[in-house]
Order: structure tokens, then C-alpha cells, then sequence
């Protein structure tokens, strides 16, 4: 079946999209990290720039499965606490102006791995407003793909 529909559909071979359809059907687990709560210098204004503020933060990290987890192979998984130690760096590295910009390092870090598919992360300010528990963003992000990969 799949032969005969590669010979009526050669465009769809050529762009590896038959591939890009298998994947897409590969099994996949989540690495979560939730409420991770850190000091952060974050934010446009002035005040903002003098002192830190809580920030929470949700990671969920879909990951390819490597198979069973009987084995207990630790080198199979990706370990949550390199998203923790990698969000870390990445507050300790300087004063961040936006949510959004913190938000895209996160995804950009747990993409990096080459098992990561799929990222879901929120950042939230827990101090801007004392009307408000929180204020802040969620973004999805996915790993780019070579169609023909």
C-alpha cells in the first residue's frame, strides 16, 4: 500500500513527508517541571532592573520515547535536571526585559536536545501586580524538521 501510494504521490516522497508522517506516529513521554519558582531580574521598567522578582515556571517537555524503562538505562532519558540547571544559567546570566524572551531561551534550551519534539513553557511574574497572582506568558514550541531528514 505504501509503495502504490509513493507512485501516485511522488511529490510526497520527494519531500520526505511519508518520513515526516511516520515519526510523527513514534511514541513520546513528557518531562515536566512545574512550578519552578526563582528569582529573576526581569522586566522593562527601572525598579524592575533594581531588584529581582519571583518568577514561576512550567516546563513540559515531550521527548521521543526511547522504549521500555525496565532496564533503568539513565543514559536512555532526558534528565529534568538539566532543564532546571539550564533555566538557572540562563536567570543567572543577566537582567532579561520580557517574559517572552525568557520563555524562547527555555524552549530554545530543551530543544537543543535531539530527542526533545515538543516544548509547552509558561513564565510568570508572581510580584508585578498585588491585585493579580500572577501575569505572564505560555508558548509552544516545536523542533524544525528537515523534510527530508
Amino acid at each position: 500500500m505504501l509503495r502504490r501510494m509513493t507512485q501516485e504521490w511522488p511529490l510526497s516522497e520527494a519531500l520526505g513527508l511519508r518520513r515526516l508522517l511516520e515519526r510523527a506516529k513514534a511514541p513520546s513521554y513528557q518531562v515536566k517541571v512545574r512550578n519552578l519558582l526563582l528569582p529573576c531580574s526581569i522586566g522593562i521598567y527601572e525598579h524592575e532592573r533594581q531588584h529581582t522578582q519571583r518568577v514561576r515556571i512550567n516546563v513540559e517537555l515531550d521527548v521521543v520515547d526511547p522504549g521500555s524503562f525496565s532496564s533503568e538505562d539513565f543514559s536512555k532519558v532526558l534528565n529534568y535536571e538539566t532543564i532546571v540547571a539550564g533555566v538557572r544559567a540562563i536567570i543567572a546570566s543577566g537582567h532579561i526585559e520580557l517574559v517572552e524572551t525568557l520563555a524562547e531561551r527555555i524552549a530554545a534550551l530543551c530543544l537543543e536536545d535531539p530527542r526533545s519534539v515538543r516544548v509547552d513553557i509558561s513564565v510568570e511574574k508572581l510580584d508585578a501586580y498585588c491585585e493579580a497572582e500572577s501575569v505572564g506568558v505560555a508558548i509552544i514550541r516545536h523542533r524544525l524538521r528537515d523534510f527530508a531528514g
